[in-house]
């Protein structure tokens, strides 16, 4: 039941997933981590604690190696969640292939319009880059969805971090153009909250009054303030977002059980 005060009619519930980084290959691990296993005990967690789904974002890095099989299998993956998924590709994606597999689908948009919410989803991802970048027809997309959104409040979501996460080493690897986007959003109001993943770890910021969100990975979990790539012991999870008809916004996330699904000791090559 919603608290008191507050109906279904009054908001709607996203779930973002991110960083799943699936393999074609069912045996294959990433630092030791079968991450098709813990994207399914997340999503088991989801269905046993989220009573109401209206939405449910991935953010990138579907895949680690980029295959149709990888995606076939997340896809299959995410269809036990009761409301639609939609995607934008990360740096180990292959953005033609998602956009191949997921427009008839559903999957990849433009934008989704949701209660008083329009979702922008901006694809950050640079074939053979790690480090993401917007091109002009990324910002051609963000003006066409900002210009007819109307008094639909706005949440932009994108793989990479578009600000400084005080990770030496990440430091280089977020949204090259990160000011720019930001400039642009800094003179739109309706814009509320930004979100992404890339980082492995959750971040709440605010910027004036643009929210910036990031969440944790539904596997391996990135040491926060780290100078040299390393990996921590919190669990996977997710992120849920109320996203209300005047605009506030209520979001947390949800980690594993403490010790699911870790790294192994000192492993490296991600």
């Amino acid at each position: 039941m919603p608290p008191t005060g507050i109906t279904e009619a009054d908001h709607v519930v996203v779930i973002q997933l991110t960083d799943s980084h699936l393999f074609a290959d069912p045996a294959a691990r990433l630092l030791g981590l079968d991450t098709h296993a813990s994207l399914q005990a997340v999503i088991d967690d989801v269905l046993a604690n989220q009573s109401r789904i209206d939405r449910v974002l991935a953010t990138g890095d579907i895949t680690q190696d980029g295959s149709e099989s990888g995606y076939r299998r997340f896809i299959a993956a995410v269809e036990r969640l009761p409301a639609p998924c939609h995607w934008i590709p990360g740096n180990h994606d292959d953005a033609v292939l998602m956009e191949t597999l997921g427009r008839p689908t559903g999957l990849w948009q433009d934008w989704i319009d949701v209660g008083s919410w329009r979702i922008v989803m901006l694809d950050s991802s640079v074939a053979g880059s790690v480090a993401g970048h917007f091109g002009e027809q990324q910002f051609a997309r963000l003006d066409a969805a900002l210009s007819s959104a109307g008094d639909r409040h706005v949440m932009v979501c994108l793989h990479h971090h578009p600000v400084s996460i005080g990770s030496d080493w990440m430091e280089p690897l977020g949204l090259r153009n990160g000011q720019r986007l930001l400039a642009r959003l800094d003179g739109a109001d309706q814009v509320k909250v930004v979100l992404w993943g890339h980082i492995h770890q959750q971040l709440d910021e605010r910027r004036g009054n643009l929210r910036l969100l990031a969440t944790p990975s539904t596997c391996v979990q990135f040491a926060e303030h780290s100078t040299d790539f390393a990996t921590d012991t919190l669990a996977p999870g997710y992120r849920w977002l109320k996203l209300f008809n005047d605009g506030r916004i209520e979001t947390g996330v949800i980690r594993l059980a403490a010790g699911s699904f870790l790294p192994e000791e000192g492993a490296s090559g991600y």
